[in-house]
């Protein structure tokens, strides 16, 4: 069993940067694909961002690529995503979570996943 637990969300006006960060126990960290999730105030929850289990591989959401950067340490079991030029429309509860797949192409977008964090909440003041 995993445990997934985010920080690092809170209020920042548009154009700020807000970095989070998601702290992995219970697992070996390193056999897991890891990614970023957001869910909007009544919007489904969609995919922004992956990192493969190496973090030799990244994949973002066109909504967020180039603003946005996921990052992984296996070493300290964490992984990071940095925002930055946020707009209000990133504001949402914002999940971590790991999948033991090794995800190609498609299956990065997919709500298929293991391990859920509980979530932080970012808003973007405008």
């Amino acid at each position: 069993q995993v445990q997934l637990v985010e920080s690092g969300g809170g209020l920042v006006q548009a154009g700020g940067s807000l970095r989070l960060s998601c702290a992995a126990s219970g697992g070996t960290f390193t056999d897991y694909s890891m990614r970023w999730f957001r869910q909007a105030a009544g919007k489904e929850r969609e995919f922004v961002a992956g990192i493969t289990w190496s973090g030799d591989g990244t994949v973002y959401a066109d909504s967020v690529k180039g603003r946005f950067t996921i990052s992984r340490d296996n070493a300290e079991n964490m992984v990071c995503l940095r925002m930055s030029s946020l707009k209000p429309e990133d504001t949402a509860v914002y999940y971590c979570a790991a999948d033991p797949r090794r995800l190609y192409g498609g299956q990065w977008f997919d709500l298929k996943v293991a391990y859920w964090g509980q979530g932080t909440q970012v808003t973007v003041s405008s």
